[in-house]
């Protein structure tokens, strides 16, 4: 019979250990967790400076695209379409 005690707490012991073992797993998640979002915001954020790039280049372009249209109407250079 005072085995069976014994058993109980090896057995409690054991759940102890494990429950113990998923909370440090659980912690070592979550830190890898924020540093996979810091990560994605860091790219979400170099994504939109690209955008940002490239809307002002496209904005620069029309605008030679502009000038260059002036100059060939001034210059009647201008191809009939």
């Amino acid at each position: 019979m005072a085995d069976i005690p014994n058993i109980v707490l090896e057995q409690l012991r054991a759940i102890r250990a494990e429950q113990d073992a998923a909370r440090e797993r659980d912690r070592q998640m979550t830190a890898r967790l924020a540093t996979l979002e810091g990560g994605q915001a860091v790219i979400i954020q170099h994504l939109a400076h690209l955008s940002s790039a490239d809307a002002a280049q496209q904005l620069a372009s029309d605008h030679v695209q502009e000038r260059l249209e002036r100059i060939e109407r001034r210059l009647d250079i201008r191809e009939q379409a």
